[in-house]
């Protein structure tokens, strides 16, 4: 996304948040493939996904249109609320399957492809939820770098310009992040 349409988000959502319904009109189309992107990404690592790409964009929508009480203060914040709220609509789905099935269904997610161990086992979804959650009350950026780089799919490039930092620290952060999660998974 270009620095004129990054602006243009955040003037948008700005727009929207005062009040104005047909800033949420303009902001739809911007925002849609960088949402698509960060559904497909999620989608992806749930091998047993029972939610196509565009139904979580949809859920999502849902739910953060109803967020009136959020104050987004930037593009970057409004993608990091989007990609929460993805996973909390995965988890949730999960969640229902699991009291469907009494633990028969389980959804396993393997950390592998952001992982430096060469076979990490596979991690209840639910169980990777409790520990992002944890992660988030020790160290919030650390969960959104986790967050965004794992459910969003961005890379610690495009995570240094969502959240102002550098990509070194970027890449310092998700190793600390990932070490403690693949521990806290494990305990």
């Amino acid at each position: 996304m270009s620095e004129p349409d990054k602006t243009t988000v955040t003037r948008l959502l700005n727009r929207w948040q005062s009040g104005e319904k047909e800033a949420l009109e303009g902001l739809l189309p911007k925002i849609n493939a960088e949402l698509e992107r960060l559904a497909q990404a999620q989608v992806r690592r749930d091998n047993n996904a029972t939610i196509q790409p565009t139904e979580l964009v949809s859920e999502a929508y849902l739910r953060l249109i109803d967020a009136n009480k959020v104050e987004f203060s930037s593009r970057a914040h409004f993608f990091s609320i989007a990609a929460r709220v993805m996973r909390q609509v995965l988890v949730d789905r999960f969640r229902r399957r699991q009291a469907d099935k009494r633990g028969a269904g389980r959804t396993l997610l393997t950390l592998n492809q952001f992982s430096d161990v060469e076979s990490s086992p596979p991690v209840e979804l639910e169980r990777l939820d409790d520990a992002l959650t944890t992660l988030e009350a020790l160290d919030a950026r650390q969960a959104e770098i986790i967050n965004l780089r794992f459910f969003g799919g961005l890379s610690t490039i495009e995570i240094g310009g969502l959240l102002g930092i550098s990509e070194r620290t970027v890449k310092r952060e998700w190793a600390a992040a990932k070490l403690w999660l693949h521990r806290e998974i494990a305990a």
